[in-house]
């Protein structure tokens, strides 16, 4: 094992603190573990490979892990993250929900990898709804059946494939992603990071690092408005408006409620969080000690509730897509700038057009983050890594960023994008080929060494998640009604 492979996290969380132009305040947490071990004891290599094979993945996510939520725990209230361990937060889902390792079929099995005329696509059905759209995505009757969907898709090239998916609203993903979908983190990048952020935003308008793009809404960063953080006191913690759903923007705010903030978990009456419908304990443990409002967003009432919650808040977090707010009446942009808010925008692809339109989830992104195609590089199989692992790595990121953001006064909209944060974690040490497969080989043996692949094992939940709306009037009254 060498030094700079039992580095690599504290290396990586130095880069991410440097790119939100911040300094730890306490020394970064991280023990010297090499990266496969992180792995492999994470209950990851558990969930990726054919079912008779835990499989390693040659490139440090779990180690990507443990340094965003060192970053985080570095700037926040002493001991607030104790006992959280963020690589096994990478696979608590499926520790909760019983998910085992498929090879090419996720281990929710929504997600499929499939194999196409010229080459291979992942394709989530996550949705019931999903399946009415694939006869026109194929252009022919298909039975609703994987065996069926399979057969047809064989047939297509995958360019059509991928276009059509897209402009339907399937989420679906090219295994071989091109070079120019994202750029990594070693491209072009300043060895210190982003670390004099501010003054480029003055002079560009905004930041992209990789994993997360920062537009500055104003015009001098030295200068930043005065946030409700300055507004109530410094020492007040922040008021979290969380509109998201599922799992990356939940754990955002499951880790801002750690660190004090007062995290409200906003849904819709018609629609409420798809989340409440799966594994209960899960549900529970991404979402106990928030405050739940409930309101009917299709009526002027609701959504005048809704821009009086977000004019008191200081973070924001939302995966709607843009086009879908602005129709509702709703600028991120202009409101983050109003306010002197921090605003979270997740999405699976990233914003602007026509990117911000395209479906993913967790498992589809990462293979749209190039996962699959790595893998397939070091082991020559077609494997799903993971479970939806693209949500907790953007929901670790997402709470750093935020965090970062409060504290740094608002003022600002932090993309964050499922795939380009998977591709950000990946390329941050991704070697050739020749040395991808000889890390393969050594991180495997390394982690049979050590006792192999460790079945996946979750937190226990600090309490029960509210139901839907039990704090709507309470939440109204405090924040829009102040004494």
């Amino acid at each position: 094992m060498s030094e700079r492979e039992n580095a690599v996290a504290l290396v990586y969380a130095e880069r991410l603190l440097a790119q939100l132009g911040q300094q730890a305040s306490s020394p970064l947490a991280l023990a010297e573990t090499h990266p496969a071990l992180r792995w492999s004891r994470s209950g990851l290599m558990a969930l990726t490979g054919e079912p008779d094979t835990p499989t390693m993945f040659p490139a440090p996510l779990a180690a990507c892990a443990d340094a965003a939520l060192a970053a985080l725990a570095s700037l926040a209230p002493a001991g607030a993250l104790d006992g959280i361990d963020a690589a096994q937060l990478l696979a608590e889902r499926a520790a909760i929900a019983g998910h085992v390792r498929a090879g090419a079929i996720s281990p929710g099995g929504a997600c499929r990898l499939l194999q196409a005329a010229d080459g291979w696509i992942a394709l989530n059905l996550a949705r019931d709804d999903d399946w009415e759209l694939l006869p026109a995505w194929l252009e022919a009757e298909v039975s609703a059946d994987w065996d069926s969907v399979a057969s047809a898709v064989k047939a297509r090239e995958v360019a059509p494939l991928i276009e059509q998916g897209h402009l339907l609203g399937l989420a679906l993903a090219n295994v071989n992603p091109s070079p120019a979908c994202g750029r990594g983190a070693g491209e072009g990048m300043d060895p210190r990071g982003r670390a004099m952020h501010g003054a480029i935003a003055e002079e560009r308008g905004s930041v992209n690092d990789g994993w997360m793009t920062i537009a500055q809404l104003y015009r001098n960063p030295l200068s930043p408005p005065l946030s409700r953080k300055r507004e109530r006191g410094a020492k007040e913690a922040p008021r979290v408006l969380d509109l998201s759903s599922l799992w990356a923007g939940p754990l955002c705010g499951h880790l801002l409620h750690k660190l004090g903030a007062d995290v409200v978990k906003l849904e819709s009456t018609q629609r409420p969080d798809g989340a409440r419908n799966g594994p209960l304990d899960f549900f529970n443990l991404l979402n106990a000690g928030k405050r739940s409002v409930a309101l009917d967003l299709r009526s002027e009432e609701g959504r005048a509730q809704l821009r009086a919650l977000i004019a008191a808040a200081d973070i924001v977090i939302e995966a709607s897509r843009p086009r879908a707010l602005r129709q509702m009446g709703f600028d991120a942009e202009a409101l983050a700038r109003e306010h002197g808010l921090t605003w979270i925008s997740l999405s699976g692809h990233g914003r602007g057009e026509p990117q911000e339109q395209w479906i993913a989830y967790g498992d589809d992104a990462a293979v749209a983050a190039g996962l699959t195609a790595i893998l397939h590089r070091a082991t020559g199989q077609q494997l799903i890594v993971g479970d939806a692992i693209a949500d907790p790595l953007t929901g670790l990121h997402a709470a750093l960023a935020a965090w970062s953001g409060w504290l740094q006064g608002g003022g600002r909209l932090v993309s964050l994008a499922l795939r380009e944060v998977v591709q950000h974690c990946l390329e941050f040490d991704l070697p050739n080929d020749a040395a991808l497969r000889e890390r393969q080989r050594a991180w495997t043996a390394l982690a049979d060494r050590d006792g192999g692949a460790r079945a996946p094992v979750a937190r226990k939940a600090s309490g029960t998640a509210p139901a839907l709306g039990a704090h709507t009037d309470e939440v109204l009254a405090e924040w829009t009604h102040p004494c």
